[in-house]
C-alpha cells in the first residue's frame, strides 16, 4: 500500500527543517504524497514541490490556519491544493506572520525577564531567529532554553518558562479561513480534533458547527489520536460527509515522532491524498 503524510511542519513556521530536506526525507521513506503545512505561511511551497518532481513526491500545496469557533480558540483548519500564489490570500498571510513574529518577541521578552529576576543570562533575539531559520515559534525558544542550559528538554522548557511566559496568538474566525481556503481552490480539514476539546459530545457539536461553514474533512489518522478516537473520528466523517486525511504533525525535533509514521502506528491510505485532489478539481471545473 502506497503511504502519505499530509501534515508536516517546516522551519517556515514552526518547525526547524527545510521544505527541501522534509521532501528528500519522505523519498528516502518511500511514501508518495507530502503536504507540507506550515502555520499561517506558504512560503515553502514552491521549493517543496520543486524537490518533489525532482524525487518523484507527489508534494500537495498546503497551510494550517489558526482559527477560532466560539469559545474555542486555537483550532487549526488545514487548507489542501490550494493556490498559494494568490495575492489577497498572501497579504492576509503576512498580517498573521507580523502579529507572530510580534509574539515571539513578546514571549521572549517575558522569559528574559524571568531569567534576569533568577540572576541568569537572557536569551539573545539573534539566536533564536537563526535556530528558527524563518517565523520565531514557541518550539524554536524552548530549542534554546535547552541549548543553554535552562531546561532539560523541551517538555521542560514549556513547563518552566514558554507556557507560564506565554503570549496569546491572533486567530482568523473559523467561517472566514473555510471561506477563504474555498475561494483559493482548496480544500478544507479540520486537524488533530482530538486536542479541540476530549468531550466527544462537544466534539460533534464542533465538527457538526463547522461542518454548516463548509467544512470539507476531518483529520482522522494523526498522532493525538488513540485507536478508539480515530475509529470515532472516522464516524463523525462518515456521519457528516466529510473526507478523511491523516498525517504525522512532524516538526523536526521531537524524539518520538518520525515523518510518515508518526509515533509508529501511523499508516496514511494514498487513496485519502486522491479524494482531497478529486474534490479540488471539481470544484476548479465546476468554476471554470
Amino acid at each position: 500500500m502506497k503511504l502519505i503524510d499530509l501534515h508536516v511542519h517546516s522551519y517556515h513556521s514552526d518547525g526547524v527543517l527545510a521544505p527541501a530536506v522534509l521532501v528528500a526525507m519522505a523519498a528516502e521513506r518511500g511514501l508518495a504524497s507530502l503536504a507540507i503545512a506550515d502555520h499561517d505561511a506558504v512560503e515553502g511551497i514552491d521549493e517543496a514541490m520543486a524537490e518533489g518532481m525532482r524525487l518523484g513526491v507527489d508534494v500537495i500545496p498546503a497551510v494550517e490556519l489558526s482559527v477560532e469557533l466560539g469559545r474555542f480558540s486555537d483550532v487549526h483548519i488545514l487548507g489542501y491544493c490550494i493556490d498559494h500564489h494568490d495575492p489577497a490570500f498572501r497579504d492576509k498571510l503576512a498580517g498573521f506572520r507580523a502579529a507572530r513574529d510580534n509574539r515571539g518577541k513578546a514571549i521572549l521578552d517575558k522569559i528574559n525577564r524571568r531569567l534576569l529576576h533568577s540572576r541568569k543570562a537572557p536569551l539573545s533575539y539573534d539566536e533564536v531567529l537563526s535556530m528558527a531559520g524563518g517565523a520565531v515559534g514557541r518550539p524554536h525558544i524552548g530549542r534554546v532554553l535547552v541549548d543553554n542550559g535552562y531546561a532539560r528538554d523541551m517538555e521542560d522548557a514549556f513547563r518552566r518558562y514558554l507556557i507560564p511566559c506565554n503570549v496569546p496568538k491572533r486567530y482568523m474566525p473559523a467561517g472566514e479561513a473555510i471561506a477563504e481556503i474555498r475561494r483559493i481552490g482548496g480544500v478544507s480539514v479540520l486537524a488533530h480534533p482530538p486536542t479541540i476539546t476530549e468531550d466527544r459530545r462537544r466534539l460533534r457539536q464542533v465538527v457538526e458547527q463547522l461542518a454548516q461553514l463548509g467544512l470539507d474533512g476531518l483529520e482522522v489518522f494523526n498522532n493525538l489520536c488513540f485507536k478508539d478516537d480515530m475509529l470515532y473520528l472516522e464516524r463523525l466523517a462518515e456521519e457528516f460527509g466529510l473526507l478523511m486525511t491523516g498525517g504525522s504533525d512532524f516538526h523536526g525535533f521531537e524524539d518520538d515522532v518520525e515523518l510518515g509514521s508518526g509515533r509508529g502506528g501511523l499508516a496514511v491510505a494514498h487513496s485519502l491524498a486522491e479524494k482531497v485532489k478529486e474534490l479540488a478539481a471539481q470544484r476548479k471545473h465546476s468554476h471554470a
